[in-house]
């Protein structure tokens, strides 16, 4: 089988394997044989889970200039790495920093470079990247013709599921040699966001998003997201308003989210919008504009006021867990 390279980056949060990298460890397991690159320590914890996943083989590299510089020297360790084990192809997550990984790998490996995709399919040991291209207008299917395919993949593409039977993975330590160009741009300082308790929104099985309609007023939109456990995400117009941070924007110029289940309340779903939620799972949404774009491609559509709609929803949920 051929070796599917998979990133997995423990230098911000080590200890536990992120639920994305479980899902692209599940992935890779169905296309070849897994072998997780790692940046930063491979704690006991974090070697038993990727034995979980079915990884026989770990390569590590806890070199300095990993943390120490942005996201380049990664992209070294990726690159370098993947060539060692011949792999056919690499996994990333889709995040801005994944992304920018996948392109810098593919430069050095003269490899295809897919990013946003929203499923990946395995054909005879050929993989096939399923993705919303064009604002969302189309929904593409897109193969590489090089010997090597980066595919940057979007949370929940897959279901993480333990392999049958684990693994005991062997560690091997890779020594990177960085490109000169690779370490131009030092770290200095790093601020901690604030801790909102809820899951990261690209991450996330579950977002509530709100947008004009709240009014300024994100409270039943935090609350809803709060007895769900899902993050909280916003139009750009609630984040233009300065209701919301920016961070929590969703749409072709903020986060391409693809979760389990997306709440709409008070979008209107102009492209715009669509193009970074429309290929959720399940699409539920609440409007009080019975012909709102937002019901075109929402599974279920509620037409009602969102600050009595929700608060109900919330009371509802909470009565059930009791």
């Amino acid at each position: 089988m051929s070796a599917i390279v998979v990133f997995v980056d423990q230098l911000d949060v080590p200890g536990k394997l992120s639920g994305t990298a479980t899902q692209l460890l599940t992935l890779a397991r169905g296309a070849g044989e897994p072998v997780a690159v790692v940046a930063g320590p491979v704690g006991a914890d974090v070697l038993a889970e990727l034995g979980t996943y079915g990884v026989a083989r770990v390569l590590n590299s806890e070199q300095p200039e990993l943390g120490q510089f942005l996201v380049a020297p990664k992209a070294d360790l990726v690159a370098q790495a993947a060539a060692a084990v011949s792999a056919s192809a690499v996994l990333v997550d889709n995040s801005a920093a994944g992304k920018e990984i996948a392109a810098r790998v593919g430069v050095t490996l003269n490899a295809g470079v897919i990013t946003d995709a929203v499923s990946v399919t395995v054909d005879g040991g050929t993989l096939t990247a399923h993705k919303s291209v064009l604002a969302g207008s189309w929904t593409v299917e897109a193969r590489a013709t090089s010997a090597v395919t980066v595919i940057a993949v979007k949370s929940h593409a897959v279901e993480a599921a333990p392999a049958a039977a684990p693994t005991a993975p062997a560690v091997e330590a890779i020594e990177v040699a960085f490109a000169p160009a690779s370490l131009g741009a030092r770290v200095v300082s790093r601020t901690p966001r604030a801790a909102s308790g809820r899951p990261e929104l690209e991450d996330a099985r579950i977002v509530v998003a709100g947008g004009r309609g709240v009014d300024g007023d994100f409270t039943p939109i935090e609350e809803l997201a709060d007895v769900l456990g899902a993050a909280v995400g916003a139009s750009r117009a609630a984040t233009d308003a300065g209701w919301i941070s920016h961070a929590s924007q969703v749409g072709q110029t903020g986060k391409k989210v693809s979760p389990q289940l997306y709440i709409s309340v008070g979008i209107s779903g102009a492209i715009q919008q669509k193009a970074g939620m429309q290929t959720s799972k399940l699409i539920v949404a609440v409007n009080k504009d019975s012909e709102s774009p937002i019901f075109e491609i929402a599974d279920f559509g509620i037409v009602g006021d969102l600050f009595q709609v929700l608060p109900q929803a919330v009371e509802e949920i909470k009565r059930r867990r009791a």
